[in-house]
């Protein structure tokens, strides 16, 4: 795998990740409607998708140190592994009532997150449990502050 498909899959998965579950818990906090979540999950696969494959291309190309060839894998990276995994959050949504439809799209997310974090590490040549807990605690703090989000839009609206 060269540099710019590693950045591709390396943002793709973990702003899909983040991004989408912090939606799924803040839509499904504040809403309780999974007709809600679902569209949500639908526009992070589409919407946001193409704009992180952009914002990566224009951080990339602003860099000046990528060719055209790495541009274009970098950005179709991005938005392939932000859009088909931000849809894989469909599943247990779809499939699970609620609240387990949440709890199972954390653990997804925990194990993604994990997995890719390790990858990441191994590669680089580093320790991996460090930076594991490092970005855990982050999507913890996410998940967090999703909630409270969620929490304080459904009282306010209610």
């Amino acid at each position: 795998m060269n540099k710019a498909q590693k950045i591709g899959i390396s943002f793709g998965l973990t702003s899909a990740t983040i991004t989408t579950l912090g939606l799924i818990i803040g839509l499904g906090v504040s809403t309780g409607s999974k007709m809600a979540v679902i569209a949500g999950i639908l526009t992070i696969a589409i919407a946001d998708a193409f704009s992180d494959a952009f914002g990566v291309h224009l951080a990339k190309e602003s860099e000046d140190n990528f060719n055209n060839k790495e541009l274009f894998q970098v950005t179709v990276s991005t938005f392939l592994y932000k859009f088909l995994f931000a849809l894989t959050f469909l599943v247990p949504i779809l499939t699970l009532s609620m609240p387990w439809d949440i709890y199972v799209a954390i653990i997804w997310a925990g194990i993604v997150l994990i997995i890719l974090n390790y990858y990441i590490a191994r590669s680089n040549n580093k320790k991996p449990w460090p930076i594991i807990l490092e970005h855990g605690l982050i999507a913890v703090f996410v998940i967090l502050l999703s909630w409270g989000a969620g929490l304080m839009i459904a009282r306010l609206f209610s």
